[in-house]
């Protein structure tokens, strides 16, 4: 699994002009399933995510989690995270887990994260999303549960 985490002041999704799902100050994450994960892949990335340290102390240093601050995570499923353009210009996604594998794993993901007492919200899988944003910092972050990057 992968995600691209990105520490915001608030964000929001919506589906067809409708709110699905927003924040107050905390994690927007983009997450993509790959093909050969599973729920060991989606436990490493939410423990990871829930205790990244990307919020800043007194000191402006990057020392506090979204579970130390209690923080708010807005999840939006995102299968390009799996897109690789090392040939050509068109991105392949041969990768990316089918649709039907990825919803599993994906709420599975959700499920586990909701477990934690943080506010969580999520956008709709495989929808046509738009996603508004206004980054703090900016602070983004690239995780692999493989640990390729």
């Amino acid at each position: 699994m992968r995600a691209v985490v990105q520490r915001v002041k608030k964000a929001a999704v919506e589906v067809q002009n409708n709110l699905t799902g927003e924040i107050g100050p905390g994690l927007l994450v983009f997450l993509g399933v790959g093909k050969k994960d599973n729920k060991k892949d989606a436990d490493y990335l939410v423990e990871k995510i829930i205790n990244l340290r990307i919020f800043e102390d007194e000191d402006e240093r990057l020392n506090f989690s979204a579970a130390d601050l209690d923080k708010e995570i807005l999840v939006v499923s995102q299968f390009t995270l799996f897109g690789d353009c090392r040939k050509g210009r068109r991105p392949s996604f041969f990768d990316a887990a089918p649709p039907e594998e990825a919803k599993k794993l994906y709420d599975y993901f959700l499920k586990q994260i909701k477990k934690t007492e943080l506010k969580i919200a999520d956008g709709k899988f495989q929808a046509m999303m738009d996603v508004s944003l206004v980054n703090d910092g900016p602070v983004t972050i690239l995780l692999d549960s493989k640990k390729k990057f």
